[in-house]
This record gives C-alpha cells, structure tokens and sequence, in this order.
C-alpha cells in the first residue's frame, strides 16, 4: 500500500475523480455533492495499492464553540476503505494522517461517526461527546439533537480544556452540519 497525503489544491482532477468514485462506492450512492464538498479544501490521506484508491479520509478546518471559546478544530471528513481491504491496516494508516495533521495544527478533532465505526474510532482514542449539538446558521443558533451522540472528539494534550457534558456548537456549512 502507498499513502499519498496532500492538500486538496496539490490533487490533480484524476486523484480527485478516483478519491471521490471510491467513496461513491463505499458509501453505496449515499455520499451527496455536499458531503464531497465538505471533504474539499484541506489535507486528504489517499491509500493506493496496484494504482487504484482503495482509502480515503481528509481533514479540514472548522470553527466550534463550546464555552465561549472559538476553537480551531480539524474536522474529519469521508473516511472510507474499499471493502475488500478492510481489516488490513488501510483505514489506520489513514486515520494516523489525519490525527498527525490535527496534533500538529488544531486545538482539537472532531468528526461524526457512524455507529459502525464507533469501535474504531474509540480504540483509537477519540472520545463521543455527551452534550448538546448545535450549529450556528444563517438564521441564528439552531439545535441538532439528530446528530446527538454521534459526534467524537479527540482532545490534545497541549489543546483545549474541554468538557464532554456541555453544549458543543459548529460553524455553518451547507448540507449536513456535522
């Protein structure tokens, strides 16, 4: 396996096209324009094995609030591994791309989970977070209890103080918030 990590604007449209076609594939048709977007303008970890993607995940820069305090957050995005090499160390080279970018560059990680990858991210050591999801809209705060439960975190320990029980808020972005 090869791991190409690099920043969106250092892709070239054919590792785009291939990082995206594959997520199509793991997600079953269910990753949107929006969803692809989110994963766009940061730093992407790309696993490639005989010349085809076979891995994916980015992190990119948000804003969340949790305290009166803006935090910088490196926000994982479209994690995915092809099926057939699941279970081979694909989907940890990539998340220890991404954790690397966060410790060196963010206050804190977050990401949304889905419940099957729960176990994975929590033996890695991101943690879900107890409180309250918000989102910060162009019409005002607004509450996002659907996505209650889902969000992890992984906190620094030069980061921020944090804590897990409270009211978390993100910046506003189209489609999903989290």
């Amino acid at each position: 396996m090869e791991l190409r990590v690099a920043h969106t604007a250092e892709l070239d449209e054919g590792e785009l096209r291939a990082a995206r076609s594959l997520l199509d594939d793991v997600f079953a048709g269910e990753l949107d324009d929006s969803d692809w977007e989110h994963a766009l303008g940061g730093v992407h970890a790309l696993a490639w094995v005989d010349g085809d993607v076979v891995g994916h995940a980015s992190v990119i820069q948000r804003r969340l609030i949790h305290q009166g305090h803006a935090l910088r957050a490196g926000y994982v995005e479209a994690v995915g591994v092809r099926a057939e090499v699941r279970r081979r160390g694909v989907g940890a080279a990539l998340m220890d791309a991404v954790e690397d970018v966060i410790r060196n560059a963010y206050d804190l990680g977050a990401l949304g989970a889905t419940d099957a990858a729960v176990p994975f991210y929590v033996r890695r050591g991101w943690r879900r977070w107890r409180g309250p999801s918000w989102a910060l809209t162009p019409d005002g705060v607004v509450r996002t209890a659907d996505e209650d439960g889902a969000i992890y975190v992984l906190t620094l320990a030069d980061g921020a103080e944090l804590t897990l029980d409270r009211p978390l808020m993100a910046d506003w972005r189209e489609g999903g918030v989290w």
